[in-house]
């Protein structure tokens, strides 16, 4: 940058003592103007065209006075400093923090641009949420965590140090499930708690990985994590005996598949897991294929959308690459079970309607701020967004966005990120909170409707029974406060009004109260925000879609 000063020290002072002079007149978008980055944070220097905006502006024509050219000496000066002050600095904090004009109009070319920025994005890679459920000790995290071994997502160090701690701890075999099971305790007594997130790749896709609890003990946690999934995993345990245990009454394979069926999950791919242990049995493989068939069908599931693959996690069969044994080749010819993941279809995202995201986790920032991580369920969200919190109804300001622990400047539907917030306290975010566009705002109530299908129950359904709703991340005590009407499963027409009771199997239209208000969304306008579940005493005991919001 070359800068045309006077020669004379005289005008030299003149012109230092008119910059300071100037640096307190002219406004601070002045200073954000040249702080670095001239053009494009988008704002004008007052008494200049925008051609003189850029690097023209900070070259002053000869034939200019000082008193004509104060402006742009003012600038020049400010531009020229090798080490920038600490106004500069302040300028450029408040610049990142707060969304400029110029963010504003990027955000309606955006909008238009969202879908095919979203094809660029991962080089043309569709993304896919991923959940792995099934019966507790089916295998589901050694299954995973071989998956991503092979695949290279964990490197040999990292594998050779877990398998000689589980070898100390004397759970050798638990080795490959320590890539997913992070936590002491998890490691410990063995068992997934909480749900683990991680990211692969393949061919086609661009997955994200939620590895649920199996055990009946942390159901809560795995609705949490079928409510983000587009597509599921079911892990079933092929030896004898276990599959049986799983798959009967109180069992979690069929609560499991219930649930995320009722969550929306309509593809499926059954992992029939621990094969190797009946030396790969076809006539084992297709019993356990007959006996879920049938239930998955009954639970809500196309034939066409369901596939089975025998597999083994611990010895890492037929997961990347088709299995060489001769005792599967013989009779199984399908595909492994990457190549099944990869061929799942990719959900249409609702990136065209007003932004929502479901709160899954609330820590503190290193800097100023907090972070929340969740879904985005709806829309899409920039760097320098104004977002509003429901049911707290605040408002704050997006500072950072990362996705896959990447910092990235906006996200869409689909996507779990990690937001960065400021202009709001920490204590008023909880759990299953939502934040959405302020100027379409989530509804918040206590009381609404809903159409309701019953599981299996042994006692029935009456006016004021207690349950617990579990919405998204949220689980709320709720009573059931009126009976409205029984329908037909298949039309949904009203088969009977005011009904006394409700049993197992029925299909029906009932209110809810709920001792806290939550914030949700009719079905018909957000299906994602729309779903729920009813538990009691330990067991999920219907599934719901919510039809009016009441107050």
């Amino acid at each position: 940058m070359y800068l045309c000063f006077s020669p004379l020290p005289p005008g030299k002072n003149r012109d230092s003592q008119t910059t300071r002079i100037e640096s307190d007149v002219v406004p601070k978008v002045t200073k954000m103007t040249v702080s670095g980055k001239k053009q494009s944070t988008g704002f004008e220097v007052p008494g200049l065209n925008a051609e003189e905006n850029g690097h023209n502006a900070l070259m002053p024509q000869k034939g200019l006075s000082a008193g004509d050219g104060s402006v742009s000496l003012g600038i020049t000066e400010v531009a020229s400093k090798p080490a920038p002050s600490s106004q500069t600095i302040e300028a450029l904090e408040e610049q990142t923090a707060a969304p400029t004009p110029m963010k504003k109009s990027g955000k309606a070319k955006q909008q238009i641009d969202v879908k095919a920025e979203l094809e660029k994005r991962q080089g043309g890679k569709h993304l896919l949420n991923l959940v792995v459920i099934g019966h507790v000790d089916a295998g589901k995290s050694t299954l995973m965590g071989h998956l991503l071994y092979l695949l290279g997502n964990v490197n040999k160090r990292t594998m050779h140090k877990y398998e000689q701690e589980s070898k100390k701890a004397g759970k050798a075999s638990f080795a490959y499930a320590w890539v997913l099971d992070e936590t002491g305790e998890e490691r410990e007594r063995g068992v997934t708690m909480d749900v683990g997130m991680t990211k692969f790749e393949t061919q086609t896709k661009v997955i994200t990985l939620m590895d649920a609890p199996g055990h009946k003990d942390f159901i809560p946690n795995m609705i949490t994590g079928a409510a983000q999934a587009d597509v599921a995993i079911l892990v079933v345990d092929a030896s004898r005996g276990e599959f049986e245990a799983g798959f009967e009454t109180g069992g979690q394979t069929r609560e499991h598949g219930l649930l995320v069926r009722s969550l929306g999950v309509t593809q499926l791919a059954v992992a029939i897991n621990k094969m190797d242990q009946v030396n790969w049995n076809q006539e084992r493989f297709l019993e356990i294929v007959g006996k879920l068939g049938q239930f998955l069908k009954q639970a809500g599931f196309k034939e066409s959308d369901v596939a089975y693959i025998p597999t083994s996690g611990l010895g890492g069969e037929n997961l990347v690459t088709k299995c060489q044994s001769s005792e599967l080749t013989k009779w199984y010819e399908g595909k492994c079970l990457l190549e099944q993941i990869d061929s799942f279809k990719p959900p249409q995202r609702s990136v065209d309607k007003p932004f929502r995201l479901c709160v899954s986790d609330v820590f503190k920032d290193q800097g100023s701020g907090f972070c929340v991580t969740g879904k985005i369920e709806a829309g899409y969200v920039q760097v320098g967004d104004r977002l509003l919190a429901m049911p707290p109804n605040e408002t704050c300001t997006v500072k950072g966005i990362g996705l896959h622990d990447e910092p990235v400047d906006w996200a869409a539907a689909g996507d779990h990120v990690s937001l960065t917030l400021t202009g709001m306290d920490i204590i008023k975010i909880n759990v299953g909170y939502i934040f959405c566009c302020p100027k379409v705002p989530v509804k918040v109530c206590t009381r609404f409707r809903a159409r309701v299908l019953i599981f299996n129950i042994e006692i029935p359904i009456t006016k004021g029974f207690p349950v617990l709703l579990h919405y998204q991340a949220v689980s709320e005590p709720a009573t059931i406060r009126r009976l409205l009407s029984v329908l037909h499963k298949s039309t949904g027409e009203v088969t009977k009004k005011k009904p006394k009771c409700l049993a197992k199997g029925q299909n029906a239209l009932i209110e809810l109260q709920t001792q806290r208000p939550i914030a949700l969304e009719l079905y018909k306008d957000f299906k994602e925000l729309g779903r729920f579940m009813l538990r009691y005493s330990g067991s999920t005991i219907a599934a719901g879609v919510v039809t009016e919001i009441k107050e």
